[in-house]
């Protein structure tokens, strides 16, 4: 018998490490895994960031799940996913799209790993959220994940805590 895919979002708030993270579980398994395209996306730019450049930050996030779920692989890894995109969009735009909404209902993952705010915030030229905001911001996560009745595991330490964590809990996931 098959086993089915199993999929697993990173999330949690800036500067908590979840590239690292998606990064040290897919040279762990030796899989690719789908990187965080909003960051890149947004560095190129040559002009503060639109409503238009958000939306087309979620297509491309919903083109490369498709995209890496067509594939025959045991796992995928996704660093960041459409729901921080969402929450983007409501906090920075207060408009979100019916069809962002529609789609993290239809979107099957497995699990989220919510990368907790105990390792320090580091500033950068994409990061907006420290402080107070970076806290809301991991609140607002993990009720938008209870809202969408997602599971989720909180992840917590310095690097190597969290991968290891990371890696005990996606290894008990049912995969029948």
């Amino acid at each position: 018998m098959k086993k089915k895919t199993k999929i697993v979002a990173i999330t949690g708030a800036e500067s908590t490490g979840k590239s690292t993270l998606a990064k040290a579980l897919a040279k762990h398994y030796n899989l690719p895994f789908v990187p965080e395209f909003a960051r890149g996306y947004v560095e190129q730019l040559q002009r503060s960031y639109t409503y238009e450049d958000v939306i087309l930050i979620a297509q491309k996030q919903v083109e490369q799940y498709n995209e890496m779920v067509s594939k025959q692989v045991p796992l995928i890894i996704l660093d960041t996913w459409l729901l921080i995109t969402k929450i983007w969009l409501d906090v920075v735009y207060g408009i979100v799209p019916e069809w962002i909404d529609q789609t993290i209902k239809e979107t099957r993952i497995d699990v989220f790993l919510v990368c907790d705010t105990d390792l320090p915030w580091v500033p950068d030229s994409v990061r907006e959220n420290g402080g107070t905001d970076r806290e809301k911001l991991q609140q607002t996560y993990i009720q938008e994940l209870e809202k969408y009745q997602f599971p989720y595991q909180i992840i917590k330490g310095n690097y190597e805590e969290r991968k290891k964590g990371a890696i005990q809990f996606i290894s008990g996931l049912d995969t029948a």
